[in-house]
């Protein structure tokens, strides 16, 4: 048996210093809701969907309810999640109206022969096994449409700005890991848009043999460098889980100028987190304790 434990982040950013509190006591949550899974010799699988999903409708991060707009202010949500074990995957992208992508992103990677699902495919399938939807309207808060409006003043600027992605890492009691990631992406991104999360060792990566890890930041920079899979590569070669997050993230800025953050898990439970942002909010929960910072 192991000792079960999680990892959340709630995005790497310039967070202001009005939503530090809520951000700390969002991703203190999330990491409560996936013990409460973990506690109950529940899998690794379930415990990042009930994490994810606790981020995903809260409305001071960018996931689900709260996720950022596109310069045409809608909102376009992605995911993914990957099972450690079998090293299966599912990601979803450009969603308009679905509650819970990551749910969908597990729909994907269980219930189809398929990694990655866009558009009318999606909808489809969302609606074959009666996904939760809600509507544009419910999914837009009033921060987002701020941002937009900054946003568009500072546009010429070339300025993009964002609350970044969520993410959750877990170890179950059995020795399997699991990784999810959610994302409404980036404030003023083009209709169309798709950032790292839903692809497969850059939004997250999780395999029983190394470890598991998800990434937030700017999403063109993390793909250019696969970070949740590199930094899984460095502790193949060797290195401990929090070196191999710190030399992930180095690597990125110094090969592609990319900013972002990583949670990691290595099969032992270890935990790596690292950022190259002004912030990460974080929390980790091991044995009923909750651990958070930023």
């Amino acid at each position: 048996m192991t000792d079960p434990v999680i990892v959340i982040h709630g995005g790497a950013w310039a967070i202001p210093e009005r939503l530090v509190d809520v951000n700390i006591s969002g991703v203190e949550d999330a990491a409560r809701k996936g013990w409460g899974v973990l506690g109950k010799s529940g899998s690794a699988l379930d415990a990042v969907v009930a994490a994810v999903k606790a981020l995903e409708d809260n409305p001071v991060f960018d996931a689900g309810i709260g996720s950022v707009l596109t310069e045409d202010g809608t909102v376009e949500m992605d995911a993914m999640i990957m099972d450690g074990s079998s090293l299966g995957a599912g990601a979803v992208a450009g969603l308009h109206d679905i509650r819970h992508p990551v749910d969908l992103a597990r729909i994907v990677m269980e219930r189809t022969p398929h990694v990655l699902m866009i558009g009318d495919g999606a909808r489809r399938l969302a609606e074959k096994y009666k996904v939760e939807k809600l509507t544009q309207k419910q999914l837009v808060t009033e921060e987002a449409r701020r941002e937009l409006a900054e946003w568009l003043e500072k546009k010429r600027a070339g300025t993009a700005f964002g609350h970044e992605t969520v993410g959750a890492v877990a170890l179950d009691a059995k020795g399997n890991l699991a990784a999810a990631t959610s994302t409404g992406g980036m404030t003023g991104k083009l209709v169309g848009r798709v950032g790292d999360v839903p692809i497969v060792g850059s939004g997250g990566y999780a395999d029983n043999k190394l470890g598991g890890a998800s990434s937030t930041g700017h999403g063109e920079a993390i793909m250019k460098v696969n970070l949740a899979r590199l930094v899984l590569t460095h502790v193949e070669a060797g290195a401990l889980i929090q070196e191999a997050t710190d030399r992930a993230l180095a690597y990125m800025m110094e090969r592609v100028a990319g900013t972002g953050g990583v949670i990691a898990l290595d099969p032992k439970g270890n935990v790596g987190h690292s950022y190259t942002t002004p912030h990460m909010v974080w929390a980790t929960a091991r044995n009923g304790k909750i651990e958070s910072g930023i």
